[in-house]
């Protein structure tokens, strides 16, 4: 199988294709499908085995083909790290549509992404700030057709379900939803029956490392880790 198998619009192909993507990850071939088709996705897939791509890369073709105004899709993320992570995959696989992506999360000034989110059509944001911009009415969910709910499990462990559960009340209930998560806690399984309807279960090594990340251990005395560090 290789990219070329899921048809994609041009400029999401040429995205692909300048990227150096060949061929899809385990997740990414069995999850870009019926996430095109428009289904809701449970994704159970640790870090590092290429699930961004596997919601990323549907979301820019649903968008390629046609403009509108408002947020289309707001993917959310525990971390302002992971959302800028996601934030640049969506740039780099989207670099030849006309489709842009804000980041949203706290710790820096809100003003300037008040004025961005008036032209977003794609938001990656953390759940506290994402909740600040609801208070304000500084972002437009109303048109929003994808919600992507990334690394579940670590939203429960940082307590942000709660805040996740405030934000789902403001958006429409006609819209396709994605949740990926590296474990099924119970509260992350109540959360998906709650969100997901008739949802396709994509799952990839859930019960071992992500075959995409080396293991190696090298005993050095303690006064030498620092220089083998560096």
């Amino acid at each position: 199988m290789n990219f070329e198998s899921f048809h994609f619009h041009p400029t999401v192909a040429a995205g692909v294709a300048a990227a150096g993507y060949q061929t899809p990850t385990p997740i990414q071939a069995r999850a870009i499908s019926p996430v095109s088709d428009g289904r809701d996705v449970m994704g159970l897939a640790q870090t590092g085995t290429g699930k961004t791509a596997a919601f990323v890369l549907p979301i820019l073709n649903r968008l390629a083909g046609s403009q509108s105004g408002g947020v289309r899709a707001l993917i959310i993320a525990p971390t302002r790290e992971l959302a800028e992570q996601i934030h640049q995959a969506i740039e780099a696989l989207g670099c030849k549509t006309r489709t842009r992506s804000v980041t949203v999360y706290g710790g820096v000034g809100i003003h300037p992404q008040i004025q961005q989110l008036k032209h977003a059509d794609i938001v990656v944001a953390c759940p506290g700030r994402l909740l600040d911009h609801i208070g304000r009415r500084s972002i437009d969910l109303s048109q929003l057709e994808v919600l992507v709910i990334d690394e579940a499990d670590q939203m429960f462990d940082m307590g942000f379900i709660p805040d996740i559960r405030r934000i789902l009340k403001h958006l429409p209930m006609k819209r396709q939803t994605l949740l990926f998560s590296a474990t099924m806690p119970p509260e992350i399984r109540r959360l998906s029956g709650d969100i997901l309807r008739d949802p396709a279960t994509v799952q990839v090594g859930i019960t071992a490392p992500a075959d995409t990340v080396s293991h190696a251990l090298y005993p050095v005395a303690r006064h030498l880790k620092t220089a083998l560090l560096l």
